[in-house]
């Protein structure tokens, strides 16, 4: 049996961490990496002591109709990009790699046409963060410079997240 490459490696990591995602229409697992060592990790779901989407059974978002990306001052929960950022030093951050799987949440399938919203890309810019690396198939994936997003100042308010 081959070995796993690494990026493909920590991938996967992403997606098993994605599976504890509380979101009825999206399911991400992020992880940041840096120097081959797991740095935090962080999965879609409400804040600490509120309700999650999937105990409730209802998304605003989904009863408004509101397409993904959008009116996120709606949605209840915390990304799973800005949780692995809140669990990390800054420090730690700097000229890492965060990887970042999506499953749709219904019928829980990989879904590899997403990249971080518009919100979640500034607070990986203010991290320190170098590159994103997205989950496109079981074994391809695409790789984000975070300084492109800086000198493309317009990337920022468009999105294809949650």
């Amino acid at each position: 049996m081959l070995r796993r490459d690494k990026i493909n490696y920590y991938l996967d990591i992403a997606e098993t961490v994605l599976e504890r995602s509380t979101c009825i229409r999206r399911k991400f697992g992020a992880i940041i990496v840096k120097h081959d060592e797991i740095i935090s990790t962080g999965y879609v779901g409400a804040p600490r002591g509120r309700k999650n989407c999937n105990d409730l059974n209802y998304c605003t978002r989904d009863k408004l109709g509101v397409p993904k990306g959008q009116r996120y001052e709606l949605c209840r929960s915390v990304h799973a990009e800005q949780n692995a950022i809140l669990s990390a030093a800054r420090a730690d951050m700097i000229d890492a790699t965060l990887y970042l799987a999506c499953h749709d949440a219904r019928t829980d399938q990989l879904d590899g046409e997403v990249e971080p919203c518009s919100m979640c890309k500034r607070l990986i810019i203010n991290a320190g963060i170098k590159q994103v690396i997205v989950r496109q198939t079981r074994d391809a994936y695409k790789i984000i410079t975070v300084s492109d997003w800086v000198e493309q100042d317009e990337s920022l308010t468009g999105s294809s997240g949650y």
